[in-house]
């Protein structure tokens, strides 16, 4: 059973005719977004999308979906993956260097929802390293200061190690090593007080709904 592609599917579900969306980045909304545009020849309703990414951006035109901008629209809903969800539907995404646009588009939708198979689901955020978009010429202060904090900083490579990955905003990530994170709001607050730091990856109290996909079907979690 491909969960990934179940949830995505799932979220679907939930757009509306004349919505418009914000399309996540990353493998789980890669399903969302082509079955969004599966939905629209099929069903001939009318939505529209903002991308998080070029990633997004590109799948979005390639599935017909027509894209706009938050300076043109407001956001009906929203629909992201995540790499970790806690009980109280905090997360940490950056897996795929677009947390800060992610994090803007997320934030500005009536709903978010997040898409994640069961294996994301984790007591406490931390086992995944927090994801920071860093301007490049503030790379070693926002390191030293990381230090301070106790995390652990490395800069995140390109798979072919020959340069960093390079965000679509011409930035830097660095994954922090924290261990596990007993107060993520307040460090999402700490970290995003360090100057050169654009965005963290902690998403503390934005998800509306968490759909997980489990080995016996879909499991629905509600921010209470």
């Amino acid at each position: 059973m491909n969960l990934k592609k179940l949830v995505g599917h799932e979220a679907a579900k939930l757009v509306n005719d004349g919505d418009v969306v914000g399309l996540g980045t990353g493998s789980t909304t890669h399903y969302f977004i082509e079955k969004l545009g599966d939905r629209m020849k099929k069903e001939e309703i009318k939505i529209m999308g903002i991308p998080t990414s070029y990633q997004s951006f590109f799948l979005a035109r390639k599935s017909g979906i027509p894209l706009t901008t938050l300076e043109e629209h407001d956001l009906d809903l929203a629909v992201d993956g995540a790499d970790e969800v806690d009980p109280h539907l905090n997360l940490i995404k950056g897996g795929g260097a677009a947390h800060t646009l992610e994090k803007i588009v997320d934030a500005s939708a009536d709903k978010f929802v997040v898409v994640v198979d069961e294996s994301k689901m984790v007591e406490k955020l931390g086992v995944f390293p927090v994801p920071v978009e860093v301007i490049p010429q503030a790379l070693r202060v926002v390191e030293e200061q990381v230090k301070k904090m106790r995390g652990v900083p490395k800069l995140r490579m390109a798979q072919r190690k020959d340069g960093p990955v390079i965000t679509d905003n011409g930035n830097l990530v660095v994954d922090i090593e924290f261990g596990l994170i007993e107060q993520p709001g307040e460090l999402e607050i700490r970290l995003n007080s360090i100057p050169g730091v654009v965005e963290n990856g902690i998403f503390t109290e934005m998800a509306d709904k968490v759909i997980v996909g489990t080995a016996k079907g879909v499991d629905v979690l509600n921010r209470i």
